[in-house]
């Protein structure tokens, strides 16, 4: 298969699996319906496809992570919902629809990005397809991608900017901790769903691929919220500008930014050749969103 058929196989995977999460009914079900309306939402499904590629890599299979993929987009979702809420970014659109607590106001929004993060942790805990060490492992490597050593820990420092001007270093540590640090965890959570076990080597690389993934993801996302448009983007674009926060795109030039997406994906690409037999969708996954376009 080619890198496009690759990742819909993958994609098909996860989101069969997503459509028939919080369907039930009853005394919550309009809470349900909130989680529904975010997790289904569409997206390019980055961090789950990571799960399930990572696992592949060592194993040669994907299904094993599929239930470690869904946590991970749960728990990502959840993320989302919470940082477009008027006391965080206050954003009104997301993938081009109306954000969670635009469509079902703010206290709606609040609990369904807390039962998605609680049920990120229960798809793990509960999962079938991997060993109970395995889901005790993974739980702890999705704990500390979001709590407060990491996503917490970066929208934390993000919101307390407060108007301050941030040099590069300081919006690297950001980003370490806002974005890269799930995207190291669906890395990882592959690895640990793997029947075959992982070398060290390969644990490692997966960590460095997902350091630089997530810098090469920022600096272009913050590129495009610059030259792109909210039809392109299906969210608002300027927004971090109108409030003042130091981007990427604040700091360098578009020239540079540029050249930096390109260095960190370069730095990612070389993290995984050679770690891994079959690491060219890898390779190719941090091509395509080094030049993606929304």
């Amino acid at each position: 298969m080619d890198f496009q058929q690759e990742y819909q196989a993958a994609l098909s995977l996860i989101e069969k699996e997503l459509s028939g999460c919080f369907a039930e009914k009853g005394n919550s079900e309009k809470l349900s319906e909130a989680m529904r309306y975010s997790l289904l939402a569409g997206g390019k499904r980055i961090r789950p496809v990571l799960t399930l590629k990572f696992c592949q890599a060592v194993c040669g299979e994907m299904e094993p992570a599929l239930d470690y993929a869904c946590a991970v987009e749960m728990l990502h979702t959840y993320s989302l919902i919470h940082d477009d809420m008027p006391c965080m970014d206050n954003d009104d659109l997301r993938r081009g629809k109306p954000t969670c607590h635009r469509k079902y106001g703010e206290w709606l929004a609040l609990l369904a990005g807390d039962a998605l993060q609680t049920a990120a942790f229960g798809r793990i805990a509960g999962s079938c397809r991997t060993s109970a060490e395995a889901n005790g492992r993974a739980c702890g490597v999705l704990a500390g991608a979001a709590g407060c050593g990491g996503m917490c820990a970066g929208q934390y420092l993000d919101m307390a900017e407060d108007g301050q001007a941030w040099n590069a270093e300081q919006l690297i540590q950001v980003h370490t901790l806002k974005t890269s640090a799930l995207l190291k965890a669906a890395c990882l959570l592959g690895l640990t769903a793997s029947p075959k076990a992982p070398s060290p080597g390969q644990w490692a690389a997966a960590e460095r691929y997902a350091q630089e993934l997530g810098l090469a993801f920022q600096i272009r996302d913050d590129m495009l919220d610059v030259q792109s448009t909210t039809e392109e983007l299906g969210k608002p674009v300027g927004s971090d500008t109108d409030n003042g926060k130091t981007t990427f795109a604040t700091i360098f030039s578009l020239e540079e930014c540029a050249r930096l997406v390109e260095e960190h994906t370069r730095l990612a690409k070389e993290s995984v050749v050679g770690a891994f037999e079959n690491g060219e969708f890898l390779c190719l996954l941090a091509r395509t969103l080094a030049f993606r376009k929304k």
